[in-house]
C-alpha cells in the first residue's frame, strides 16, 4: 500500500504542475512563445491573493474571484504593449524580454514583500483528509486535482468548440492568412496571453495555499511546468495534464526509495521521454 500511496499522491500532485504548466502550453500553442517569465508570474499570483486575503480577511480560494481577472487584465495589457513587438521569426527578442521581466518582478517582490518566505493559510482545508480504499488522501490535493481537470477541459472546449477558440486556432496556423480573414492577431495574442494568466492565477492561489513561496520561488515552477510541457508534448493541453501526472508520480516514487531522490527522479523522468520521443508523448498536430 506504501507504493500505491506515493502512486496516487504523485498524480495528486501532478494536478498542481499541470497548471503550472496549462498556461504555458496555451500560449505556445497559440503563438509559439516560450515566457521565461511564467514561473515569476505564478508567483505573482500567489502575492496578489495573499494580499488580498490580507486586506480582506477572505479564504484564499475566494481570492480568485479577485485575482483571476486582475491576472487576465497584466496579461493583456502585457501581450498588447510589449510581447507582440518581440513575436517574430527570430526565437531570441521573446526569451531576452522576459528573462528580463523575471528580474524585474523578482525585485519588485522582494521590495514589496521582502525575502521572507510566505504562505496562505487556508484553514481546516489544509489538513482535511478522506479515507478511500485504505489510502488517507488530503482534501486540498483532491480539490488542486479537480481544479486541473476541470481548467483544463475548460481550455479544451474554448479551444475547439467557441469562436475565441477558432479564432486561436486561425493565427496559430497561418497568421497571414487569419489577417486577411479580419481577425486582429494582436488582439488575439493578448486574450490568449490574459487566457493563461487567469488560469496561471490559479496555480499561485494552489501554490500559495499548498506552500510557502518568496521572490525567487518562480524559477522552479518554471522549470516543473516546461517539463510538464514537454512530456505531453508542446501545444497540447491533455498531454500537459498527463505530464505534470508523470512527473508528479517520478517525484514521489523517487522520494519513497530515497528523500534525496525526489526532485531527481523527475528530471530523469523528463530526460528519458525527451530522449525516447522528443517531441513529448503527444505533439499538437496542426491543422
Amino acid at each position: 500500500m506504501d507504493w500505491v500511496n506515493a502512486i496516487v499522491q504523485g498524480t495528486l500532485l501532478g494536478g498542481l504542475y499541470a497548471l503550472f504548466a496549462a498556461g504555458l502550453s496555451l500560449i505556445f500553442g497559440v503563438m509559439r512563445l516560450v515566457n521565461i517569465a511564467h514561473g515569476d508570474l505564478i508567483v505573482l499570483g500567489a502575492y496578489l491573493g495573499l494580499t488580498v486575503v490580507m486586506a480582506t480577511g477572505l479564504h484564499p480560494l475566494l481570492a480568485l474571484v479577485f485575482v483571476v481577472p486582475t491576472m487576465a487584465a497584466i496579461g493583456y495589457v502585457l501581450q498588447r504593449g510589449i510581447l507582440n513587438k518581440t513575436l517574430g521569426d527570430d526565437i531570441l527578442p521573446p526569451l531576452l524580454v522576459t528573462f528580463g521581466l523575471s528580474v524585474i518582478l523578482q525585485n519588485l517582490f522582494l521590495e514589496g514583500y521582502t525575502a521572507d518566505p510566505q504562505k496562505m493559510n487556508a484553514g481546516a482545508l489544509e489538513t482535511a483528509s478522506v479515507s478511500v480504499g485504505g489510502l488517507s488522501l488530503g482534501v486540498l490535493p483532491l480539490l488542486t486535482f479537480a481544479i486541473a481537470v476541470a481548467v483544463i477541459a475548460g481550455l479544451q472546449f474554448i479551444f475547439y468548440r467557441t469562436p475565441l477558440g477558432r479564432s486561436f486556432r486561425a493565427v496559430s496556423d497561418n497568421q497571414e492568412i487569419a489577417q486577411l480573414m479580419g481577425l486582429n492577431k494582436r488582439h488575439i495574442f493578448g486574450l490568449a496571453m490574459a487566457l493563461a494568466l487567469a488560469v496561471t492565477a490559479i496555480a499561485g492561489i494552489l501554490l500559495g495555499i499548498r506552500t510557502s513561496f518568496d521572490p525567487t520561488a518562480g524559477g522552479a515552477r518554471l522549470i516543473y511546468g516546461f517539463e510538464a510541457v514537454i512530456i505531453g508534448g508542446l501545444g497540447n493541453l491533455w498531454g500537459t495534464l498527463i505530464g505534470g501526472v508523470i512527473l508528479g508520480v517520478a517525484q514521489t516514487v523517487g522520494a519513497k526509495i530515497d528523500p534525496g531522490w525526489q526532485l531527481l527522479a523527475g528530471h530523469i523522468a523528463f530526460l528519458v521521454v525527451l530522449a525516447i520521443r522528443p517531441n513529448g508523448l503527444f505533439p499538437r498536430v496542426s491543422g
